[in-house]
């Protein structure tokens, strides 16, 4: 099974900084091209305080980790829907988390699964249009907000963009597939001294270094 590594989080982070210097050049990526579902996000912090979602995009169909890494660091980055494009004077506080997902299972009910163990996919059926809808939570997410299962599932709902009242019976006709993740997170200033450690250069936007 292959497992998250900084040198995909410094990939993404290459990746980002290629497309704000209009380049196509991007350093070859130090890991193994498996094909694996994957996720990207990038996070915010500022004065140390909590980190902040800046966008979050991926995939639970498998891809080759080097182009689904290329893909959705952008992505993520600038065209998740619920956050304006990162700029590119926010890289100083950015921290990339890298996903892989594995281990997929069918759960017995929308409580057959653990908070801060698994991810979870939700698919069931709107009862006002029989639509179909779905979304899902990486494993860190209902840990990181202290929701129960319960909540977690309601604002998954949510997600899924239902605007409807959440019932128990509609709780109990969702599908729910659990799974878990091997993830890495890395900071700016993290990647900026294993760049400069590994390549004796500092990373720069058209020239330009930017404080750590």
């Amino acid at each position: 099974m292959v497992s998250a590594k900084k040198e995909m989080a410094v990939y993404c982070f290459d990746t980002l900084i290629s497309h704000y210097n209009n380049s196509d050049h991007i350093p070859s990526p130090a890991f193994d091209d498996a094909r694996h579902p994957l996720f990207v996000t990038w996070n915010k912090v500022i004065n140390g305080g909590e980190p902040r979602l800046r966008g979050c995009i991926g995939t639970l169909g498998p891809r080759p980790l080097i182009s689904g890494f290329r893909d959705y660091a952008l992505t993520s980055a600038l065209r998740d829907h619920r956050f304006p494009p990162i700029q590119a004077n926010e890289l100083p506080q950015l921290q990339c988390t890298v996903s892989i997902l594995t281990d997929f299972e069918t759960a017995t009910d929308y409580l057959d699964w653990e908070v801060g163990k698994h991810g979870i996919i939700i698919d069931f059926i709107d009862p006002a249009n029989n639509g179909r809808r779905n979304a899902t939570y990486l494993p860190e997410v209902a840990a990181h907000e202290g929701w129960t299962q319960l909540e977690a599932i309601d604002s998954l709902i949510r997600k899924a963009d239902f605007t409807g009242v959440i019932t128990e019976s509609l709780r109990m006709s969702i599908h729910l597939t659990r799974y878990q993740s091997s993830a890495i997170t890395m900071h700016y200033g993290e990647y900026v001294a294993y760049v400069t450690n590994t390549r004796g250069s500092t990373p720069a936007i058209n020239g330009v270094k930017l404080n750590v």
